[in-house]
């Protein structure tokens, strides 16, 4: 360390030692400041330990840094002294808390299932004979009329077909006429006429065996709806009863709504009709509305179709389809959809606000409520579903209460505290038009 160099040594005793250098380097005699412990002690200690730095050796007052270091040391000492002082702790003042207080209310229940959408009816279209395609005759992804020819088989060896079966044809007529004046005049047999006119009958069968096979050249569209892509172009031989189908014909206007419910939720939902905890909707029961995938709703309403008669092993779930209009082909097939089905109408249920409800440690759904004392209570409650932004509870909590949903982290059940209107909860609207989401939690 350079000239006039000094430097204070402290640890948690009472005692300070202060070095200083002498210009050639030599250590002076360090001298001791009593200091009080975690400088506590009384100011004029203080004062003591400057008078004796003033008259311990003259080395020290010939050090600039000294005279700087121990006077700020004594006026930090003196600081942190007072620091110690303590003041009594203000009282304690009566938390506050943001309150709802429940209302019971008529709700409509609705379920919010997903789902696909499915065509109305689907046609694959196969050829009804052999044969080359000359022709395709529709555009691919366009509206086709049921009866609309889609494609063109080469007919040249049926058009020959159906000539030779109306030339036997005329033959065997000709025939069996002939038979039938001579069995009259005992010139043949009656066996022979029943040859004869049995090749008659033969020879007609055979030519509307022609015809249809020739009109079967023609492949039609058996149903009306959208066309996709072609599966085979001019040229191809395609074959009767062939495995791939030529082209696929659906009906998109109506379309269906295929969702899966669980089966311990179907129960649960016959139960609380027959009970009377539910009331069927009247003859909205039956309708259905859409959510896209993109969170949109669906202009135009359904109505449920049926609901499959066994559940699935593999998921324990029930099928439930539904009908919806599509005029504009907006739903398209393989959609993933939300299905929000009208279950009943309950009466006086109790709705308790998302921010009032919490989960403890073994995942039961709580709430903290104020009592008649104003003290906080904790409620153990069962909350299965969401209706909007409120929870439907079905336990737990009655009309009147007040459920805290501003202020949970300051208080513990026991505590009193202070109401005031929550401002965090938005005001009460109608739930009746909320699809109701289930929760396996509660």
């Amino acid at each position: 360390m350079g000239h006039g160099a000094g430097w204070i040594t402290g640890h948690r005793a009472k005692t300070f030692q202060v070095f200083s250098r002498e210009a050639s380097g030599r250590l002076q005699t360090p001298m001791n400041v009593s200091i009080l412990p975690a400088f506590f002690e009384p100011v004029q200690r203080l004062h003591a330990a400057s008078a004796a730095f003033a008259h311990e050796d003259n080395a020290m007052q010939r050090t600039p840094a000294m005279r700087v270091l121990v006077p700020a040391l004594l006026v930090a000492i003196s600081a942190l002294s007072g620091c110690g002082k303590s003041e009594a702790p203000p009282p304690a003042q009566t938390p506050e808390v943001g309150i709802v207080t429940l209302e019971a209310q008529t709700v409509t229940l609705n379920t919010e299932l997903p789902g696909r959408t499915n065509a109305f009816r689907i046609a694959e279209v196969r050829p009804q004979v052999n044969g080359i395609i000359l022709k395709r005759l529709f555009k691919e992804g366009s509206d086709v009329k049921a009866g609309q020819q889609l494609y063109q088989i080469d007919p040249a060896t049926y058009e020959a077909d159906y000539q030779s079966a109306q030339a036997n044809l005329a033959s065997t007529q000709e025939q069996a006429q002939r038979f039938k004046l001579l069995v009259a005049d005992q010139a043949v047999s009656k066996q022979q006429y029943a040859d004869a006119n049995a090749a008659y009958l033969q020879s007609k069968a055979a030519v509307e065996q022609a015809r249809i096979n020739l009109r079967y050249t023609k492949v039609l569209s058996p149903i009306s709806g959208r066309i996709g892509r072609s599966a085979v172009t001019e040229g191809a031989l395609v074959t009767n009863g062939q495995a791939n189908a030529m082209a696929t014909v659906q009906q998109l206007d109506p379309i269906y709504v295929d969702v899966t419910q669980p089966s311990t939720a179907l129960l649960r939902l016959r139960r609380e009709l027959a009970s009377g905890q539910l009331e069927r909707a009247g003859d909205n029961a039956a309708k259905v509305s859409l959510k896209l995938e993109d969170g949109s709703q669906y202009p135009l309403e359904g109505r449920l179709e049926f609901s499959e008669v066994s559940v699935d092993e593999g998921t324990g779930s029930v099928t439930i389809r539904a009908v919806f209009p599509n005029p504009n082909n907006e739903l398209l097939p393989g959609m993933f959809v939300h299905a929000q089905l009208q279950e009943g109408v309950k009466q006086k249920a109790i709705l308790a606000p998302q921010q009032g409800v919490t989960r403890d440690l073994k995942g039961q759904a709580t709430a903290l409520v104020v009592n008649a004392q104003n003290k906080v209570e904790l409620r153990v409650i069962k909350a299965d579903r969401v209706i909007g932004d409120k929870w439907l509870v079905t336990e737990g909590l009655n009309a009147g209460d007040k459920i805290i949903t501003e202020g949970l982290q300051f208080v513990q059940p026991g505590v009193e505290v202070k109401t005031v209107p929550a401002k965090n909860v938005a005001s009460a609207q109608k739930a009746d038009a909320a699809p109701a989401k289930t929760d396996s939690k509660g």
